[in-house]
């Protein structure tokens, strides 16, 4: 009886060790290696990838974020201002009560099929509003010129980059909104295309947040 309670105690003693070891290796001495490695070799992506303007961090280039105007009394969901680039459409769900352009509580796809006759409607209305709002005088938008991720969400639904040809689509209208010459803007946009990644892997894109920077910047000068 006493050797069994010895051998339990000794069990549990050694138990306890393994524990508090472990503890200490893996929730202490881990995180803090990882988390000192990562300031020291690359410290803008261990933050978060911010971006600031003007001192200021105004969002990070990892996740989109909405350019709206005000919820007006009745809307319940609200109209884009135009005078920005406007992103893909998100489909991330609640709201983030610090900055409302973010959608960041959950994200995800619609997994709808390419035949679901919801999908289809979405696609529809979207693309016809977006003929409708980046057509200017004189630069009417076709529906053949909308590029496929102007209607449609990524699989995260906060993909902060749109294509170059969506950007350039929206040159005209951000142009005429803030009284700038199309030939700046369009420059603008170039500026901010970057290439696949070592030259061959993704797609050409267009971070929307780093664009309007810049285009707030210009509209300044």
């Amino acid at each position: 009886m006493n050797n069994s309670i010895g051998n339990s105690a000794r069990v549990f003693g050694a138990g306890l060790r393994a524990l508090l070891v472990l503890t200490l290796i893996c929730g202490v001495v881990y995180p803090l290696v990882v988390t000192g490695v990562a300031q020291g070799l690359m410290p803008d992506r261990a933050n978060g990838s911010e971006i600031t303007s003007n001192g200021k961090v105004v969002g990070s280039e990892l996740i989109g974020q909405r350019y709206d105007l005000p919820l007006e009394e009745g809307q319940e969901t609200a109209a884009p201002d135009l005078k920005w680039f406007q992103p893909r459409p998100s489909n991330g769900l609640g709201t983030n009560s610090v900055n409302t352009r973010y959608e960041l509580i959950l994200s995800g796809a619609t997994n709808r099929s390419g035949d679901n006759q919801e999908l289809i409607d979405w696609v529809t209305d979207a693309k016809a509003a977006v003929v409708k709002d980046n057509s200017v005088p004189g630069h009417p938008v076709l529906p053949s010129q909308v590029p496929a991720d102007a209607v449609t969400s990524s699989g995260s639904g906060l993909d902060p980059d749109i294509s170059p040809d969506y950007a350039q689509l929206q040159v005209r209208r951000v142009a005429e909104r803030n009284d700038l010459d199309a030939g700046q803007v369009e420059k603008l946009v170039d500026q901010h295309t970057e290439g696949r990644i070592l030259g061959f892997m993704g797609e050409p894109r267009v971070n929307v947040l780093q664009l309007n920077i810049a285009l707030k910047d210009l509209v300044e000068q």
